[in-house]
């Protein structure tokens, strides 16, 4: 009838350093915790099973706040430069990729960062034109706010020297005023809607292998923007319940609901809120700007290292708003991706004249270019904001010489925020970033790279329980979860992430090496090392 976790090191994070015996858990939800002795004397009858932990410890279960899940898998399915660090080495990643591919496939590869390279090189379309003639071809930028593709993908797509910018997007050009295959945000779409259509069954692989991957780094769920990307919100939502599925894979899901498929969700009979146990319909999904890495990210001032821009707004203000509005109508709160400081500046307009129903709250992600001003208004509205820890790693230095020395001091401000009540969660944008919460929470507390010494900001970097707590009871705060998620006391979900060391108390630098020993999502071991 019910399970006795024992044997270990038990974090509750009620408190900071609180910590129990035993946990006992009777259909999937935590029953008491306390002393071994008194648990065992109090349900003797009713422990059907005991855990054993071995020494190990045991936290609430980490989920990450904001990710893509399917687009996480694609990674693991795909060409992925992520971790290449020269032009040369992704030149030859991608001839060797083409060898055996027939000529018309699309290929498309993911996760390059040209500031990880030493010439910082964005490759132009005749040069993947020399290496893919007869395949359209399509590099999407570690961001996923910026592609570069070679001819035959812009022939597919229409696109000319003479094509305007679309709205929100931008065709880069040559001084000779000849499009180079670099495409940012809304630009990109336009070689998007001429690739073949995904098969039913790529989803179903793609979140197969995205959700064991999770679960293997410790993950008991996330919050995933998946429903408007791979043929409609219809059929990748069947992707979702063919997968997650509360029999072979338990996997707890939020789903954002992009502004463009949410019509399709609620013609199909679906609200927010609750619609299992594993798969639930979260906040409507927009678009403010950007990113930084393409200069898109909306600032209120211009880029320091290219005068000639300040980025791109997704929408105007009164489009914003308008989205905004139809959420309220839906009665949805609004998860608005938000880098720059005027695009969050716009977002609080926004959420200021259309505020949420009582009891739920908005969420800004990204929240990386802010102001003081910002921040106060920010604090008087009923909204989290949703960050990614790892963007300090991938992003310094090479943001100070885009933004400028002279903006810093509101960047990245993750101590600042906690400090000003500012509830944070805490996510990885995969496959922007890896998935791995151990990385996350590592980036979190010492704001340096792997192995490096230099600290970005060393003032904001937060305590181990800070960055745990943006896993657990932050992104359990995230969707309305906090009394029944995010920590191992009576009455909460039976999710926990079980782990070789106490990352509350060994050096901060063994983190990304701690091992997960166990994910177990409601009482069920879903991965054991």
């Amino acid at each position: 009838m019910g399970t006795l976790w024992m044997g270990g090191q038990i974090y509750t994070l009620e408190r900071e350093n609180e910590t129990v015996e035993a946990v006992f858990v009777e259909s999937g939800t935590i029953v008491a915790t306390g002393l071994k002795k008194d648990i065992e004397n109090r349900y003797q009858s009713r422990i059907t099973k005991i855990m054993e932990l071995k020494g190990n410890t045991m936290f609430p279960g980490f989920v990450d706040s904001h990710m893509h899940l399917i687009g996480h898998g694609e990674k693991l399915l795909k060409l992925d430069f992520s971790d290449m660090t020269s032009s040369e080495e992704m030149y030859t990643s991608i001839q060797e990729y083409l060898k055996d591919k027939p000529a018309g496939e699309w290929i498309i590869g993911e996760g390059w960062n040209e500031n990880q390279l030493p010439d910082r090189k964005i490759f132009h379309r005749n040069e993947l034109d020399e290496l893919s003639p007869n395949n359209p071809l399509m590099l999407k930028r570690i961001c996923r706010h910026a592609v570069v593709v070679n001819t035959k993908a812009l022939e597919l797509a229409g696109i000319t020297d003479d094509t305007p910018n679309p709205e929100g997007g931008v065709i880069v050009r040559d001084t000779n005023g000849h499009a180079t295959g670099y495409l940012l945000d809304q630009a990109q779409e336009l070689v998007k809607t001429v690739i073949p259509e995904v098969t039913e069954d790529y989803i179903q692989k793609a979140l197969q292998i995205s959700v064991n991957d999770c679960l293997s780094k410790g993950l008991v769920g996330g919050h995933t923007e998946d429903l408007n990307y791979y043929g409609g919100f219809a059929r990748t939502l069947r992707g979702f319940q063919k997968i997650i599925n509360a029999e072979s894979i338990k996997f707890r899901t939020n789903l954002l609901v992009h502004h463009e498929v949410v019509d399709d969700m609620h013609r199909l009979g679906f609200s927010f809120g609750e619609y299992g146990d594993f798969l639930e319909f979260g906040a409507m999904k927009i678009f403010a700007d950007g990113s930084l890495g393409g200069r898109t990210a909306l600032l209120s001032h211009p880029y320091n290292d290219s005068p000639d821009t300040s980025g791109v707004a997704i929408h105007t203000l009164d489009e914003l708003k308008k989205l905004v509005q139809k959420a309220r109508r839906y009665k949805m709160p609004v998860a608005v991706h938000a880098i720059g400081d005027l695009a969050f500046e716009y977002v609080l307009d926004a959420i200021e004249e259309f505020p949420p129903l009582p009891n739920q709250r908005d969420r800004l992600i990204h929240a990386q270019i802010l102001r003081q001003e910002l921040i106060e208004r920010a604090k008087q509205l009923p909204v989290i904001l949703d960050i990614q820890p790892r963007f300090v790693v991938s992003d310094f230095p090479w943001v100070v010489e885009r933004i400028g020395e002279m903006n810093m001091d509101y960047y990245y401000a993750w101590k600042t925020l906690l400090t000003v009540g500012l509830p944070c969660a805490g996510g990885s944008d995969a496959p922007i970033e890896p998935i791995n919460p151990l990385l996350g929470i590592h980036a979190a507390v010492t704001r340096k790279k792997i192995g490096r010494e230099e600290i970005y900001m060393p003032e904001q970097r937060l305590s181990v329980y800070e960055a745990v707590q943006l896993f657990t009871t932050g992104s359990a705060f995230a969707i309305g979860k906090e009394n029944c998620m995010g920590k191992i006391v009576p009455g909460y979900k039976a999710d926990f992430t079980v782990l070789d060391k106490d990352i509350l108390h060994i050096p901060e630098d063994e983190i990304p090496s701690t091992n997960v020993m166990m994910t177990v999502v409601d009482d069920t071991v879903m991965y054991e090392q």
